[in-house]
């Protein structure tokens, strides 16, 4: 087994945010611009804390004066302080590479590109201090980066392209199969309609769901849309009427009526956020242990009032009570991708991302979850 991964400091680099001033925000004060355009990183008070903390540059310069008058044109950062990210892996087991891609096995808890509380414990990470090593002993590897998102809690094959060519073909199989969601000789749950569509990528998951499923084969075509929530500043997604078209095949594989949860594949004919978790939970078996989302594709707390203004050290709000996307805890697996090489067009064989314990049918061989 071939990894990557260098082990994460204790404090990241901190993080600079850049701005220019548009005509429309010319003549704000400093701290009007701020609340008004970054309401959702902190309330008055922690903006105030920034400014006064020496955080944030007018053109290069330190602006210390809340009142200050800003005009179009200028340059305005904010300098986050570093701080300690979260616990997270950092080995990432290589799965196939090439001289135009590379997959990784993914492990739960590593982020794969910087957001919130992770910046620099994340894949994209690794990924560059990987291309960075291979450069220094004298190869020119192009710089590496996804092409495609698994949630923080979520396993398994993870694409990336290293040059730009393969980044596109590579990005565009993935938004393919999105933007129109249908398969071959499959038949809606509910609908009943026989929906058809010739697909050159194929994604298979396992996943660990609540409940006894009696269907064998499960279609669902439920939309998938954003909600207001606490603590998520673009909205959480959720089971939605007035969403975006989304599509997974669930099959059965194994039933535990002592545990009462039931092991599936899932194939996703489509790449919404968090699709399996809402499908399984819309049908009502969400995923065993999911902190988030509860029954009928929903947040298990429904309420969606903004978070109280309590600050954390920076002056921006604390990490809500409430649980997160990016909390792990379920047990969710991308096992199987086939695609078209994005060089070659050639069809590769299946790139398989051994399973975890939890995730094997009893008496399945290593040659069957890929090891």
């Amino acid at each position: 087994m071939v990894t990557i991964g260098e082990p994460w400091p204790e404090f990241n680099a901190g993080i600079s945010y850049r701005d220019l001033v548009r005509r429309s925000d010319s003549g704000a004060t400093l701290i009007e611009f701020y609340t008004r355009r970054y309401k959702s990183s902190a309330p008055l008070h922690g903006w105030l804390q920034r400014i006064h903390n020496k955080q944030i540059t007018v053109d290069g310069c330190v602006v210390i004066d809340p009142d200050a008058i800003i005009r179009e044109g200028a340059e305005l950062v904010y300098h986050r302080l570093p701080w300690k990210e979260p616990d997270a892996p950092y080995l990432l087991e290589i799965l196939y590479e090439d001289n135009d891609m590379i997959a990784l096995n993914k492990p739960s808890g590593l982020q794969v590109l910087p957001g919130g509380l992770f910046q620099q414990r994340t894949v994209l990470t690794q990924l560059q201090r990987h291309a960075g090593n291979l450069k220094a002993s004298g190869c020119q590897e192009p710089h590496p980066v996804p092409v495609h998102r698994l949630g923080r809690g979520t396993s398994g094959v993870l694409l990336c392209g290293k040059t730009k060519l393969a980044k596109c073909r590579l990005a565009a199989l993935f938004a393919d199969g999105t933007s129109v969601v249908g398969v071959s000789g499959y038949v809606n749950r509910n609908s009943g309609h026989l929906q058809k569509k010739t697909r050159s990528i194929t994604k298979l998951y396992r996943a660990l769901a609540s409940g006894v499923i009696v269907e064998d084969e499960v279609v669902i075509d439920h939309p998938i849309g954003l909600v207001r929530y606490p603590g998520v500043a673009q909205g959480l997604y959720v089971a939605s009427p007035s969403g975006k078209p989304a599509l997974s095949k669930v099959t059965v594989l194994e039933r535990n009526k002592q545990s009462n949860s039931t092991l599936v594949q899932v194939e996703i004919k489509s790449g919404r956020p968090h699709q399996i978790r809402i499908h399984l939970s819309f049908i009502g078996h969400p995923l065993i242990d999911d902190p988030l989302y509860g029954t009928d594709g929903q947040p298990k707390h429904t309420d969606h009032e903004i978070v109280s203004e309590s600050f954390a050290q920076d002056g921006g709000y604390k990490r809500p009570e409430k649980p997160v996307p990016g909390d792990c805890g379920y047990h969710l697996h991308a096992h199987r991708t086939a695609f078209s090489h994005p060089a070659t067009n050639e069809q590769i064989t299946e790139i398989i991302a051994p399973l975890p314990p939890v995730l094997r049918m009893q008496g399945e061989s290593k040659a069957e979850v890929g090891m």
